[in-house]
């Protein structure tokens, strides 16, 4: 059971902990290269603050965004931004979140996301903590894989798990963070089982394209499968 009310306040808490990190962050910090290819500090204040009014959208039954190249031209835009117009913005855009989600609804209906994907409203605020918590990773400012809380790491993981089950190129695959725990993804392609282990931010990491997997361990010396980009 999805639980969107303990989500939302620990969204809360995460987004605090974001605006903290770039409240001490100059114009200077915001231009330098954050861990995504291509992209600044201030390319991932800029998304964050869109997809906090994208995801209100989706709320609200319209569509996430007009289109793949509105999007990307949103936050082409809005990243060079002065740093006191960026983060006046990801505050706003993160309260009108919070605004749209304490409004009342629904929560078991099915919502619309992007390219087709749909969704229950109840995810709706984990998938926005999963955007603050690993993004505010991204920004390369001292908050790691290993600072996130354990049960947002667990969860995160069951998500990527789930989002690559059945994946018509990965093999069946275990994940075993070392603490007992295990999921399953992959299965749609042809190949021996394979089981990987390592700790809960090195999981997380390579399911989430924030790390190499070099730090996992393969059981029987298979190599480590490819996981598409999300």
């Amino acid at each position: 059971m999805i639980d969107h009310a303990h989500d939302l306040a620990a969204l809360r808490e995460a987004t605090g902990r974001l605006l903290s990190a770039t409240e001490k962050m100059d114009d200077s910090a915001l231009g330098r290269p954050s861990r995504l290819p291509g992209w600044s500090r201030g390319h991932v204040v800029a998304h964050l603050s869109r997809n906090a009014d994208a995801l209100v959208n989706v709320l609200q039954g319209r569509p996430m965004y007009a289109d793949s190249e509105t999007r990307d031209r949103d936050i082409e835009r809005d990243a060079p931004r002065p740093r006191d117009e960026q983060l006046a913005d990801l505050a706003a855009s993160a309260a009108r979140f919070e605004d749209a989600a304490a409004a009342p609804a629904d929560w078991s209906r099915t919502v619309a996301m992007r390219n087709g994907v749909t969704d229950s409203a109840s995810r709706i605020p984990f998938r926005r903590r999963a955007e603050v918590e690993l993004h505010h990773v991204d920004l390369d400012a001292g908050y790691e894989l290993e600072d996130l809380p354990e049960e947002f790491t667990a969860r995160e993981i069951d998500f990527l798990a789930e989002r690559f089950a059945g994946h018509p190129d990965v093999v069946r695959t275990g994940v075993a963070d070392g603490t007992g725990r295990l999921w399953t993804t992959g299965g749609g392609a042809e190949g021996d089982p394979v089981t990987v282990r390592g700790t809960a931010a090195d999981l997380l990491g390579w399911l989430s394209g924030r790390r190499d997997g070099s730090a996992l361990t393969v059981e029987g010396g298979l190599p480590l499968p490819a996981l598409p980009p999300l």
